[in-house]
Order: C-alpha cells, then sequence, then structure tokens
C-alpha cells in the first residue's frame, strides 16, 4: 500500500509538471498572438498615419481622423504593456514597454500640436513618432520567431 502510494504520489508530480509546462506554452502562444495583433496595429499606424498627418494639415476631417487614430494607437500601446510576458520573452517585453513610452510621449506632443483642428505642420519635422513605432515592429518580429 505505501508503494502504491508512493507511485501515485509520483505520477501526481509528473502529471503536474506536464500541466505546468502546458501551461507554459499556452501562455506563449497567447503572448505571440497579442505579439502579432499589436505589430498589425503598429504596422497599419506606421504606413497610415504619416499621409493622414500630412493632410491634417489644411483638412479639418483628416484632422479629426488623425486624432482619432492616434488615440487608439496609444490606447493600444498601454494595453500591450500591460500583458505578462512569459519568462522566454521578458527581456522583449521590456524592450517594447520602453518604446511604447516613447510612443506614447510623442503621441501626447502630437494631440496638443492641433491649432484651431488642424495640425501644426512643425511637428512633422521635429517629431520621432512614425520611427518608433517602426522600431516596436522590429522587435515583435523577434516576439513571433519565439513561435517558430
Amino acid at each position: 500500500m505505501k508503494k502504491l502510494l508512493i507511485v501515485l504520489s509520483t505520477c501526481m508530480l509528473l502529471l503536474l509538471g506536464g500541466c505546468s509546462f502546458l501551461n507554459d506554452a499556452q501562455d506563449t502562444i497567447s503572448y505571440i498572438n497579442e505579439a502579432t495583433d499589436y505589430l498589425t496595429a503598429a504596422t497599419d499606424f506606421a504606413s497610415d498615419a504619416p499621409a493622414l498627418a500630412q493632410q491634417a494639415i489644411s483638412d479639418l476631417q483628416a484632422a479629426e481622423d488623425l486624432q482619432n487614430m492616434l488615440q487608439q494607437m496609444q490606447q493600444t500601446a498601454e494595453a500591450f504593456n500591460e500583458l505578462q510576458a512569459p519568462d522566454i520573452a521578458a527581456e522583449l517585453h521590456q524592450q517594447i514597454i520602453e518604446q511604447n513610452s516613447a510612443i506614447v510621449s510623442e503621441i501626447e506632443t502630437f494631440m496638443s500640436s492641433f491649432q484651431d483642428g488642424l495640425l501644426d505642420p512643425a511637428i512633422l519635422e521635429n517629431t520621432e513618432l512614425f520611427q518608433t513605432v517602426q522600431d516596436v515592429t522590429s522587435i515583435i518580429d523577434q516576439i513571433q520567431q519565439l513561435g517558430e
């Protein structure tokens, strides 16, 4: 009877250890999926926002659309920062958080650069927002490679 209990205890420990491994794998897959969604949003923003920003200098509707796009990107970046990264991606996640801080700061600068509903053209000469978003996409590409 004592041997049976030892065998059962050992089996339970192995099973629980296997469950932990499966949970870690699932957490990693979920994180990679979230990172992929963020990559898509950041890529779309980086490709669409510069042209819209140029239009927002003289077009009120474009300026309103840009403000909405900036707010959405800010919310998306902040939401991504709140994700719990698996150990395997912790360092890359921290790099993204740092880049996202710069993105949020640049977005706040953009948002304060609207005058009479239009974007101040000077902001386009003095911003690194679009480059910073591009930098984030390269880090997320590295995260996606974790799943391969």
